[in-house]
């Protein structure tokens, strides 16, 4: 799964909200289904980690000058729900990006 948010922000606000609201990623699944930890591996990267029914989704966050890039490699098996995680992904998303 990848998305693709535009954004008029500078890249140091970007990565502030994406610091700030990481807790959240979470609540892009359905309640109570994922743990998700993150971690920066660079200064433009956020790696993602989702437990969901004992999966592991892997994906990540690219912050970029006028886009921010999310991507999540989901299993097989999980991907009746890629269209509701896109769509959450994507409004959540435009949300923390809004100046």
């Amino acid at each position: 799964m990848r998305v693709t948010l535009a954004h008029d922000l500078t890249r140091e606000e970007v990565r502030r909200r994406m610091r700030a609201h990481a807790d959240e990623i979470a609540g892009f699944f359905p309640p109570g289904l994922a743990t998700v930890t993150t971690t920066w591996s660079s200064e433009d990267r956020m790696d993602i980690a989702a437990e969901v029914m004992g999966f592991t989704i892997p994906g990540g966050v690219d912050v970029g000058d006028h886009e921010v890039v999310i991507e999540m490699d989901l299993p097989m098996l999980l991907s009746v729900m890629r269209g509701p995680l896109e769509h959450a992904v994507t409004k959540e998303g435009q949300r923390l990006l809004t100046p």
